[in-house]
């Protein structure tokens, strides 16, 4: 059963633009109707070719944001519109030109940009007796500079000494296009008579030809890094294609396919590390890229960037320029017609930040392979290569740090002293918690038990009178006197199970009714009349005289007559005042007995009150 869905690491790259006003803008772009990029970008500096007198191009830092000035220096290059610009891949500041004037130059650019108009090159190279259409830098050879004339010619220069290495004849008409393969070994051509040549480096032979795309426009081609080609055309009715062949056979495409009817020229843009293909068109809005690979039909579209502005020039960023901390494959510098740079970043959606491995395999170096003698002596050599991030790799390439393994700690402590096992019942943990000593106990330890320091030292009860609220001292010793008192219900003995902090806590407290739902919440009709029931029977049980209330009225074996009321014994007997401590007593107790009959006077007059608004309220 066939893959529903392919798997590929690039399967999802899609473009993140950077904003506008981190962008160049006001540049004018040069308007000669020639087919080229008209611009070309390395981690330093971005090249454009200008409209201007002659064949000038500005030469920019890739960092600089916002308007450029009109007055800004340049390369006043050429004495003829330049056609073409090419940096260096093995020094950042060296940049290659060629023009109208028949001539191609080589440039040094000093670190930081340019301060002042240039205009003396660093090396001419006069060999063309026409215009010179198309230059190509050698891929792992140093100082080696290919170049094709309009006199259909190829010259392969050493631009260190400024002479010709060799020079190539063949091309029965104007040639469009130069790109070498992987190690500089071949190159291909595009040709106006519609057919794709493979020549060798060093001796200019043919080794394949074949007929490309039928269309009379400009077609281009180039190697991808299995050794294929890669060509874009036209149609015999002007409908733009592209296509894969196999070196070993030009005339007979691996795969082709048609894209649309627009004029502008499809630029390949290939990278060789990821095998990430961008088709360009000149005057589009759009930008299709593809996936490059051995598995059948080869070229596998991934997605299509459109904008609403076309572009004039397209400069392909290497991977040494590119932000692989934030998984960016490719870079595209795009300028527009209105004279903005647009920045078009492509990037691999991962869900880490950290350093991926396997999106950034090494690419080529700025150290060449080949001296541009060794090149001329027919030496070939593959490129050396270097990490896109070399601290991330130093870092990854590390070796790990092993853990040193200490002796157990724990092994060597002593068992410890069996326990006895713990409770698993309320029963079992109540006494194990009254045995258990506090930790104010364990600090100040005692020769004896809790139980025998509580009964050595009792607590000495408290004498409390419930209504008038006299605490009668328990420090004093007690006296005859006093001794009446005695039978008072004052004495609070503190509980047994209090001392139980275990107890306390285990305890259970109920709650009534009426604070579960809050005093202050509104009662139900029931609880109403459930609270009138509870007052009723309240006030009956007040009504009822008890025996200390006859025993408080008593008379006293030196108080007054029975005949007495208690108003009249209580001032009689303030009047001469208390001569003992029973006639003080006595005294007290008809006062609460006074006091008590007030209350239950005030408590019928409630009653009554009470009655009545239940009987208007509840009709009752």
């Amino acid at each position: 059963m066939a893959q529903i869905v392919r798997q590929s690491k690039f399967r999802h790259v899609f473009c993140k633009p950077v904003k506008h006003e981190n962008c160049m803008s006001d540049l004018k772009v040069t308007e000669i109707t020639w087919d080229s990029l008209f611009c070309a970008v390395n981690p330093k500096f971005i090249a454009l070719i200008n409209r201007g007198a002659g064949g000038p191009f500005m030469v920019i830092p890739v960092n600089k944001i916002g308007r450029i000035d009109k007055d800004y220096p340049f390369v006043d290059a050429h004495k003829a519109p330049c056609l073409e610009v090419a940096w260096s891949p093995f020094n950042d500041n060296v940049i290659a030109s060629c023009s109208e004037d028949t001539t191609a130059k080589v440039w040094l650019i000093p670190e930081g940009g340019l301060r002042k108009n240039i205009t003396e090159p660093v090396v001419e190279l006069c060999g063309h007796q026409k215009r010179v259409n198309t230059l190509a830098w050698h891929p792992t050879a140093a100082n080696v500079l290919l170049t094709a004339g309009g006199e259909n010619k190829i010259l392969i220069w050493n631009v260190g000494t400024g002479e010709v290495i060799l020079e190539i004849d063949g091309h029965p008409d104007m040639i469009w296009s130069v790109a070498f393969n992987y190690d500089g070994s071949r190159f291909v051509t595009t040709c106006k008579d519609k057919r794709i040549r493979i020549l060798d480096s060093h001796t200019g032979e043919v080794l394949q030809q074949g007929m490309g795309p039928e269309g009379v426009k400009p077609q281009r081609a180039i190697f991808d890094r299995y050794g294929r080609i890669v060509s874009t055309g036209f149609t015999k009715r002007s409908e733009r294609l592209y296509s894969l062949r196999n070196p070993d056979d030009l005339d007979n495409p691996v795969m082709q396919e048609e894209l649309d009817t627009s004029n502008g020229v499809l630029f390949p843009l290939y990278d060789e590390d990821t095998g990430l293909l961008y088709l360009v068109g000149k005057g589009d809005c759009a930008i299709r890229y593809y996936e490059v690979n051995d598995d059948p039909p080869f070229m596998h579209y991934i997605n299509t960037y459109t904008t609403s502005e076309p572009q004039r020039a397209i400069g392909y960023m290497c991977k040494r320029g590119v932000s692989s901390m934030e998984n960016e494959v490719n870079r595209i510098y795009k300028l527009t017609t209105k004279g903005v740079v647009d920045i078009l970043q492509f990037f691999v959606p991962r869900k880490s930040d950290l350093w991926q491995a396997d999106l950034y395999p090494d690419t080529r170096s700025l150290v060449p392979a080949l001296s541009a003698e060794q090149f001329a002596d027919g030496g070939n050599a593959p490129p050396n290569l270097m990490p896109v991030n070399p601290e991330a790799a130093a870092a990854a390439s590390k070796p790990k740090i092993q853990a040193v393994k200490k002796a157990n700690i724990l092994s060597q402590l002593a068992p410890q002293a069996e326990s006895a096992p713990a409770p698993t019942s309320y029963k079992e943990q109540a006494p194990a918690a009254q045995s258990s000593p506090r930790p104010s106990q364990q600090q100040q330890p005692s020769p004896r038990p809790a139980a025998q320091q509580q009964q050595a030292s009792p607590r000495r009860p408290v004498n409390v009178d419930d209504d008038m609220g006299i605490v009668v001292n328990p420090q004093r010793p007690p006296s005859a006197s006093s001794s009446s008192s005695s039978s008072r219900p004052a004495v609070r003995e503190p509980s047994p199970e209090r001392a139980n902090p275990m107890l306390v806590r285990n305890q259970v407290n109920l709650r009534s009714r009426g604070d579960r739902d809050g005093a202050d919440g509104p009662m139900s009709a029931g609880q109403k009349r459930a609270a009138a029931e509870l007052e009723r029977i309240r006030r009956d049980q007040s009504r009822i005289v008890t025996d200390e209330d006859r025993d408080s009225l008593a008379p006293s074996s030196s108080g007054p007559t029975p005949s007495m009321s208690p108003r009249m014994s209580v001032s009689s007997s303030m009047e001469g005042g208390p001569t003992s401590m029973e006639e003080l007593v006595g005294d007290l107790q008809r006062m609460k007995a006074v006091l008590r009959q007030h209350e239950r006077r005030i408590r019928m007059l409630e009653e009554h009150l009470a009655d009545a608004n239940m009987q208007n309220t509840y009709g009752f």
